[in-house]
Formats: C-alpha cells, sequence, structure tokens
C-alpha cells in the first residue's frame, strides 16, 4: 500500500498552500482531504473550484446533499459520507433524509426520491440514466439542467471518493460522530 504524506499548510506545494488556508479559515481547521489532495495542487484547485461551481447550482442544500450522499454511498467513501452527513445537519437537511442517503432506502419525498434514483442511474449506468428515471426526474419537476447539474455534482465526488480510496484519508474528528461503513 501507498503511503500518501497527509500535509500541512507548510508542508504542502506551493500551490496548494493558499487553497489549503483558505480551507482552513472556512471550517476552522484543515480537513484531512484537503492535506490529501494538496499533494497534487491540480486536483485540490479542481475540487475546489468545482465545489462552489456545484454550490451555484439550482438545487437547494438538500438536493445537493442527495446527489452528493448517493454518489459517495454507492462509491463507498467512508470518508465523504462521514463528512457530508455532517455537513447536511449543518445544513438543515431533514434527518429522515440523511438517514435514507446513508442506509440507501427511499426518500418518503416523491419528488426527492425521483432526484436520488436518477442520481443512482447517472452512476451505476456511467452516464446513461435508464429512461425511466428520466421521465420520473421530470415529471417530479426538475428540468434539463437539473439532469446536466448531476453530472457536476457526481463529477465532484468522483475527485474526493477516489481520492480517498488511493489515499486511505483518514475520518477527522469534526466527523467522527458520523463514521459510516459501506
Amino acid at each position: 500500500m501507498t503511503t500518501f504524506t497527509s500535509h500541512t499548510i507548510e508542508s504542502a506545494p506551493e500551490a496548494s498552500k493558499k487553497i489549503m488556508k483558505d480551507a482552513e479559515d472556512a471550517y476552522t481547521f484543515l480537513p484531512n482531504l484537503y492535506r490529501n489532495m494538496s499533494e497534487a495542487p491540480s486536483l485540490l484547485e479542481g475540487y475546489t473550484t468545482l465545489s462552489h461551481i456545484f454550490d451555484k447550482s439550482n438545487m437547494s442544500n438538500t438536493e445537493r446533499q442527495i446527489i452528493l450522499m448517493t454518489n459517495n454511498r454507492l462509491n463507498g467513501c467512508t470518508y465523504c459520507m462521514a463528512a457530508h452527513t455532517t455537513l447536511s445537519q449543518m445544513q438543515g437537511v431533514s434527518e429522515d433524509v440523511i438517514e435514507a442517503l446513508r442506509n440507501g432506502t427511499a426518500i418518503n419525498d416523491q419528488k426527492l426520491e425521483a432526484l436520488r434514483q436518477y442520481a443512482i442511474s447517472v452512476n451505476e449506468d456511467r452516464g446513461y440514466p435508464a429512461e425511466d428515471k428520466v421521465k420520473a426526474l421530470l415529471d417530479a419537476g426538475y428540468t434539463q439542467q437539473t439532469m446536466l447539474e448531476v453530472i457536476v455534482g457526481t463529477s465532484l465526488k468522483v475527485m474526493s471518493n477516489y481520492t480517498n480510496h488511493i489515499a486511505h484519508t483518514e475520518v477527522d474528528e469534526a466527523f467522527q460522530a458520523n463514521v459510516w461503513a459501506a
């Protein structure tokens, strides 16, 4: 197994330092994901930039977390499930939605469940979502814009989930209360 350096701001490559400092200021600590990503400044910059772009999507915090946590679960990312459970709680996502996402079970709200099912299909069908999932999403009131923005969230999760798998990122103390196992 390859061991990755969990960088501090001081030990990180120069091109990662400002992004890491900004993350530390925003979170009040430096998440281990950023420490590991900093080894590749282009990855860290890409991840943080795409994260900001995804936050500008046409979706609510709950809807964005549905996409992110669905991908985390499907990709088996224990780090991101713990982190996004914590972030979802901080953003006011309802506990029943969080539990459904952690367990891979249906969300009671039909509109949100249509979004979850579409996100599952985008991930599992590698960008060829099943027609019934597309129809259900659109019938639920979502748009073609939503269909494409799910790709943004899925892409974001490929970056973080795969980094955590490869680097064996340790779950931060701040997320320990929400540890999750696939």
